[in-house]
């Protein structure tokens, strides 16, 4: 998958997407002062998301168009809620703009056709599919005839959920696809992350595989980088303290900086699986045991458990060795700390 010049795959860093979400409390400077956070905290992009509340749901008071009770804003009118989290559609091109500048990548999540119109009139490259919106296949197919890459979040999908939003983007031919394990839990806990998905989905699509995290804390997007996640997604937050509606399961800078410095130090520690050894280790074999006389032998004397041990440094004959030359005689006199070599013993 390439999204603008950046290239994702199974030897790339991981693309790290610091969330915007509803956490900009509808203050453009506050979405701006967030963005240059983001920037300094290491992010590769900054992703909105691209609705009004009748892109999501219906003004309605029936009780099914309220919140969840299990969720951070149990009670409330879907309606109202979307209301105060949606971003204003004339920040789009200023924010894309600021991003760029910072040299971010910029998109969103679409959650209409209308959403999708206006982030096409921005060019932005690349679309994510929301996880409650990986059952709307019009909307999946909107974005994917579109010709741009397509990263979809998995949480509330079935397998054939999945199986359904892959073959409708390739239906539309666009085999540009990566998958988000999520959990859609906020804030997720973490015997319900269940990370063993990702080999999983990597192994049953053969797409770029990744998180979009909702946990509290850095752990998670750490251990997803160990079972092979490229993408991480994590919603950022200037302070907790604020009124961003998802500022509970947000990373503030700092948190967003630590994970940022732990993914590429993970990145480097997993190395390419290969046995050869690197100069550095290639030096350090010098200090590996090999057997030397540990007590004056005089020649003609046999070699023994008693005058020779497998010790460090590496400059003798192997310890594989040992017990072959084991009642063998030397040629000369040796003293103790000589390393034992061929030349030594007489055959």
């Amino acid at each position: 998958m390439i999204i603008n010049k950046t290239e994702i795959n199974d030897n790339s860093s991981v693309y790290i997407i610091a969330e915007l979400s509803a956490n900009h409390e509808q203050n453009f400077d506050l979405a701006v002062r967030t963005i240059k956070a983001m920037k300094d905290a290491g992010a590769d992009a900054v992703k909105l998301q691209t609705y009004s509340p009748d892109s999501l749901t219906l003004d309605s008071d029936k009780p099914w168009f309220k919140t969840r009770e299990d969720s951070l804003w149990a009670g409330q009118k879907m309606y109202d809620l979307y209301k105060k989290g949606e971003t204003p559609w004339e920040w789009h091109p200023k924010l894309q703009k600021l991003a760029h500048d910072l040299e971010m990548d910029f998109f969103s999540s679409p959650f209409d056709f209308k959403g999708v119109e206006l982030l096409e009139s921005i060019n932005v490259p690349v679309y994510k599919i929301a996880s409650f919106e990986i059952t709307d296949v019009p909307l999946i197919k909107k974005c994917a005839e579109t010709g741009k890459p397509i990263i979809m979040s998995t949480g509330a999908a079935t397998i054939e959920d999945i199986d359904l939003a892959v073959r409708t983007c390739l239906e539309a031919g666009n085999n540009q696809i990566a998958l988000l394990k999520c959990t859609s839990a906020y804030p997720t806990p973490f015997d319900q992350v269940n990370l063993k998905q990702i080999p999983i989905l990597q192994d049953r699509y053969k797409f770029i595989v990744g998180l979009s995290d909702h946990t509290l804390g850095i752990e998670i997007p750490i251990a997803s980088v160990v079972m092979g996640a490229k993408i991480i997604e994590k919603h950022f937050v200037l302070s907790r303290d604020g009124n961003g509606l998802d500022k509970d399961f947000s990373l503030e800078p700092q948190e967003f900086k630590q994970m940022v410095i732990a993914v590429r130090n993970v990145e480097k520690a997993l190395g390419n699986g290969s046995f050869e050894l690197t100069k550095k280790m290639k030096t350090a074999t010098r200090f590996r045991r090999s057997l030397f006389v540990s007590k004056d032998i005089k020649k003609g004397e046999l070699l023994s458990e008693n005058n020779v041990k497998s010790v460090r440094p590496g400059l003798g004959m192997h310890p594989q060795y040992y017990y072959d030359i084991l009642g063998k005689k030397v040629n000369r006199d040796v003293e103790k700390g000589e390393p034992l070599s061929d030349e030594m013993i007489i055959s």
